[in-house]
Parts: C-alpha cells; structure tokens; sequence
C-alpha cells in the first residue's frame, strides 16, 4: 500500500462493521474511554495499569497488569492506531486520540448494568401510553375517570421531559467534547 493509499483510506469514513470491531472488545473501548478521559497523550503502562485495576476491581497484580500490557501493545492499540482512531508511538510508549475516534462515538452508549438504554426506555413509554389510550377508550374505571385529553398531555409532558433528561445526560457524558 502506498502512502497516497494510506492517505485516501484516513479520509474516508470508518466503516459500521470496522467499528463495530473496535467496540466489540472491552480493551479498547475502555482505551478509547480513557483517552477520552485523559485528554492529551497517555503512557502504555497507564493505560494498562487503568484497565487492569477495571477488569480486577482493585489494584492489580503485577501479572495481571503484565497480561494487559502486553494484549494492547501486540494487538489492540495497532488495531486502533491503524483505523486512526489513535496515535500510538510504539518507541515512545505514549498514546493520544485522535479526532477520527469521534466517527465511534455514535455507538458508544454505555449502559450500566441493570440499567436499560435510552431505545428501550422510549420503547416502554410508547407502549404504556398506547395501552393506556386504548384503556380509556374501553372506559376501564380508574383510567378513563381521567379522559383522554389529560393522558395525553401527561404523556406529552413525559416524553418532553425525558427527552430534556436525554439531551442533559447526554451532553454531560458525552464522549468527545466538540
């Protein structure tokens, strides 16, 4: 491949399914995650030492650390320095993200355990307000003593005010600054 090639291929877009196996692995994307985090460049050994003491729960051990270490520098981080998601000096053992890890950030929704994703929960809202309309008009007692007009704005209001929420929690999550 010539550097014109190399230099067409930084220019395109990231293709869904190169992205998707970039996220697929927790390695990186908690590599990704933490760059974002740390904004400007990071150490191998830092970052190896951060998603070792995530994996763990607590502060690893020198193995553990080691395995970590070794998974990114021979695998994970050429995976992304080759996307140009990241600049990875292999001499210098230091990283830095690049503006191109922005095109991952679409698909980067970090849900917590037991919790549910934004998709889901509009989901559910959607479908508790059409069962409850559908209620009304079958005038069942507790429901239809409301009407329709009050259920309808109860749920306006609602979607209106999750979607405040949303966009609140989202911009204060977000996963790269503008």
């Amino acid at each position: 491949m010539t550097v014109q090639d190399q230099d067409a291929d930084r220019e395109r877009e990231l293709e869904p399914s190169e992205i998707h196996n970039v996220l697929r692995n927790d390695r990186r994307r908690r590599a990704i995650e933490h760059l974002r985090d740390v904004d400007g460049t990071l150490s191998v050994d830092t970052l190896a030492e951060h998603i070792a003491a995530v994996e763990t729960g607590e502060s690893p051990p020198r193995d553990v650390r080691k395995s970590v270490y070794v998974s990114l520098h021979q695998t994970h981080l050429p995976k992304l320095n080759e996307l140009d998601i990241i600049d990875y000096d292999q001499r210098e053992q230091e990283l830095e993200l690049r503006d191109r890890a922005e095109e991952v950030e679409v698909y980067m929704e970090i849900v917590p355990e037991g919790d549910i994703s934004w998709a889901t929960y509009y989901l559910g809202v959607s479908v508790l307000a059409i069962l409850t309309l559908f209620a009304v008009n079958l005038e069942f007692a507790f429901v239809s003593a409301f009407g329709v007009e009050f259920w309808t704005w109860y749920f306006l209001f609602l979607f209106a005010l999750s979607a405040a929420y949303h966009a609140y929690s989202e911009r204060k999550q977000r996963v790269f600054e503008s």
